[in-house]
């Protein structure tokens, strides 16, 4: 019995031995980073720094801006005003830059999560499996002693009994940990999932936004081409209204001349008019003229004054038929008149014309 004793105690020191190798390896051990993870976190540090650089410029620029604006209202030059045109456009063009390098910080930063989500999940199953290989370790070590302190007799037996025992708790573990390591790796999908959803949802809304500006611009142009259509045609009205009132004003002008001439020509045919029978009148008059010397033989013989008496009321009819000569006259002058009035009216209708 001696003898079967000394073996079993060697075997407990030797495991004993291996139990604090053991624990000296795990408490060395030290988490390791993936390299995916430190190049995520080092792209991330560098797009912040852009960041914060476009930041500075910009404000430089925003102020640079303000300062030559302030200074085009106080002095409106040329200069001035292209001086503050540039700063106004090196600002708005340094916006977009910000704007593109945040875009850029989102998109590390997405890269950062996904990355850490994959080192979580590489270290779960790196402590998963060192908590399988420690619990397999203890379990070992505590067969070790329990089977240093059996019997020799029941030696054989109990290692059997404890294998199959270890192999049911070892399953029984292994199941366990397998649960959990679905869990987790459902958790991290999910997130996963999370994070590209979030992602595509940012990008459908910068698609709308470029949409809608595009939409805008579109909807600007068509605008201004519309607004210079109306002012074309507005023009060419306000030129077809002009070029009309000028020939209403010639034309206008030009009968008014016709007018005036035929008024004219009308009081020179009524003055000759007026003319001609006082003409007239004057020579039918003459013969009255000639009385005196009718009356002449009067004085000699009473006979003659008789005769003379009663021819001279004849010839004095024959003067008195001149004012139906007068109505004849006015009559022409009338004609004439007429005619005048009708000639006239011919350079009228190229005034029309015009």
């Amino acid at each position: 019995m001696a003898r079967g004793r000394k073996p079993a105690v060697a075997k407990t020191t030797a495991a004993k031995k291996t139990v604090a190798k053991k624990t000296t390896r795990k408490v060395s051990a030290k988490p390791v980073v993936p390299a995916f993870l430190t190049k995520a976190q080092d792209a991330l540090a560098k797009v912040e720094k852009n960041v914060v650089a476009v930041q500075k410029q910009l404000d430089a620029a925003q102020k640079k801006a303000t300062s030559a604006k302030a200074k085009y209202s106080k002095t409106a030059t040329a200069a001035n005003k292209r001086a503050a045109g540039s700063a106004a456009t090196a600002a708005k063009r340094l916006v977009v830059k910000l704007q593109t390098e945040k875009d850029k910080v989102r998109a590390a930063k997405t890269a950062l999560a996904t990355a850490a989500v994959k080192a979580s999940m590489l270290a779960a199953e790196d402590a998963l499996k060192a908590r399988a290989e420690s619990f397999k370790s203890s379990l070992e070590a505590k067969a070790e002693n329990d089977l240093a302190k059996a019997t020799k007799a029941f030696e054989s037996k109990w290692k059997q009994a404890r294998v199959k025992l270890h192999d049911a708790k070892i399953k029984a573990h292994a199941e366990k940990q397998a649960a959990k390591l679905k869990q987790a790796a459902k958790k991290a999908a999910a997130k996963l999932k999370a994070i590209e959803k979030a992602e595509a949802s940012r990008l459908m809304a910068l698609e709308k936004k470029a949409a809608a500006k595009a939409k805008v611009a579109a909807k600007k142009v068509a605008a201004k081409a519309k607004a210079a259509e109306k002012k074309a045609a507005a023009k060419a009205k306000a030129a077809e209204k002009k070029a009309a009132a000028k020939a209403k004003a010639a034309e206008k002008k030009a009968a008014a001349k016709a007018k005036i001439a035929a008024k004219k020509l009308a009081a020179k045919a009524k003055v000759a008019a007026r003319k001609k029978p006082a003409a007239k009148k004057a020579a039918a008059k003459k013969p009255a003229a000639k009385k005196p010397a009718a009356k002449k033989p009067a004085a000699k013989k009473a006979v003659v004054k008789k005769t003379a008496a009663k021819k001279a009321p004849a010839k004095k009819a024959v003067a008195k038929k001149a004012p139906a000569k007068k109505a004849v006259a006015k009559k022409a002058a009338v004609n004439k008149t007429v005619t005048k009035k009708a000639t006239p009216s011919a350079p009228a209708a190229p005034a029309k014309s015009e």
